[in-house]
């Protein structure tokens, strides 16, 4: 992505560079002193961006307070973060585990919640106040009623929460969001993105303009708007039209209530390649696409100022993740089998949507993918399959298989169906050593909810003779 940053302060007028993955590349300056510049540029060409700010920021030109070095590290800085308000609230749902929401607050993420148990954990790691996003829909009171303990940001769903959430909380916060729904199709090109006509998230248009009527008159003085309007897309063109949505209904909202529109949250919807064969989204692109319709839509409003959040919890953990199981039985019927110690219990999307997830064979990546399997897991029902008629190596019990991309909506929507317990959940660190971030479930996890009666003692009882 090329990036042109006009000077202030300096004999040089103007700057061009490239960003491709972080590193910078390919800087000329326009004006100045023509060696100098030139010698900047090579030491930093292939540089991580953050490094070459890190740098050359603060350097100055004799008694100026700036320098051409200096003002690179500002081009670099406005080209890495041009909304000064930006913030990711990362979607716990994902990936819902205290160890990497602390690691994700490192890097100054806050965190999207949707219940109770997820407001505790966020909470737990130091993120509170409105570094919570809390989205939630059919909220009950007592999550109403910690979110606005914790201090977080409300997301009503619903224009009828309004009163709800008045009556349990007994106020309106003075910054409050609400969730917008368009209905009918949302479409990019001819190519139908999803269906929010047929969702039960957000207000329609008639109803969010009621409630920030409503809610500016009960006292809020600082608005949001959210939206849901597509999953897992593929394409670099989705966020930048979801932007022009939410961006020009954000300007007739401000316009028609005098409501005070402080940010806007694009929410999640931006997906990864689950196939091989896919062309993973370029965030640095659609980076750009949305800045260039901020640019034609909000700043001639007036609205400059308007902080874009995001909430990409698939994008953010999804590749980085993945379930290992053992291959334990082989079946010859009507179609081959291979059954693994692992099932729905670990990795439900398959199951639930039909949906892909790459498998590799370990020590076996180099052979010859001529073996047709359906990989099942143990559970009483017959969607439990990882894969169905999938091409892969030979697979021999005792095989481990990798089944890829599961860092995202894994664990987070398992279940204890046939009583099956999930796997523990190990963290790889850089330099290649690993922790457990999460123990195994045990028996007395899945009896714990029977604790208050006598048949506790006996299930565990049973438990320790039977071992």
């Amino acid at each position: 992505m090329e990036y042109t940053y006009k000077t202030r302060g300096t004999c040089s007028r103007q700057i061009k560079f490239d960003l491709v993955d972080g590193k910078v590349s390919n800087v000329s300056f326009v004006g100045g002193c023509s060696g100098n510049l030139q010698g900047i540029s090579r030491l930093i060409e292939g540089m991580d961006v953050n490094e070459a700010i890190s740098r050359i920021e603060g350097i100055r030109c004799g008694f100026k307070s700036t320098s051409c070095p200096d003002q690179l590290a500002k081009a670099l800085k406005e080209a890495f973060a041009w909304n000064k308000g930006f913030k990711e609230f990362f979607a716990v749902k994902a990936t819902p585990n205290p160890f990497l929401l602390q690691i994700l607050k490192e890097y100054g993420c806050g965190c999207d919640c949707s219940s109770y148990t997820e407001l505790l954990m966020s909470d737990a790691v130091g993120i509170d106040g409105h570094d919570i996003m809390f989205s939630s829909n059919d909220t009950p009171e007592e999550d109403f009623k910690l979110a606005d303990k914790l201090g977080a940001i409300i997301n009503l769903d619903d224009i009828t929460h309004i009163d709800f959430l008045e009556k349990t909380i007994g106020h309106i916060p003075e910054t409050i969001s609400c969730r917008y729904n368009p209905g009918g199709i949302f479409k990019i090109s001819n190519d139908i993105m999803d269906n929010p006509g047929d969702s039960k998230y957000g207000m329609t248009t008639d109803q969010i303009f009621e409630a920030f009527r409503i809610l500016k008159e009960k006292g809020a003085e600082n608005f949001g708007v959210h939206a849901f309007l597509a999953s897992n897309t593929v394409t670099n063109e989705y966020y930048p039209m979801l932007a022009k949505v939410m961006f020009e209904l954000a300007v007739k909202l401000q316009k028609e209530t005098g409501a005070h529109i402080s940010f806007i949250n694009l929410s999640g919807g931006i997906g990864i390649p689950y196939s091989p064969d896919q062309k993973p989204n370029d965030i640095r692109v659609i980076g750009e696409g949305v800045r260039k319709v901020y640019e034609e839509v909000l700043v001639p409003a007036g609205m400059g100022d308007v902080a874009i959040y995001t909430e990409l919890g698939r994008f953010m953990m999804g590749p980085y993740g993945c379930l290992v199981t053992k291959a334990i039985h082989e079946k010859h019927t009507h179609k081959e089998y291979i059954g693994v110690d692992a099932c729905a219990v670990n990795l439900m999307r398959p199951a639930m949507y039909g949906a892909y997830h790459h498998i590799t064979v370990m020590g076996k990546e180099n052979e010859p993918c001529d073996h047709k399997y359906d990989v099942t897991g143990s559970l009483c029902e017959n969607n439990d399959k990882f894969a169905i008629d999938r091409m892969l190596p030979k697979i021999d019990k005792g095989d481990l298989l990798v089944i890829h991309d599961t860092g995202a909506h894994g664990f987070a929507m398992g279940y204890n169906y046939n009583g099956k317990l999930k796997s523990a959940e190990i963290l790889l660190h850089e330099d290649g050593s690993f922790e457990m971030i999460r123990r195994a479930e045990t028996p007395r996890d899945y009896f714990a909810t029977f604790d208050c009666f006598p048949v506790f003692e006996k299930l565990l009882q049973d438990e320790d003779e039977l071992k």
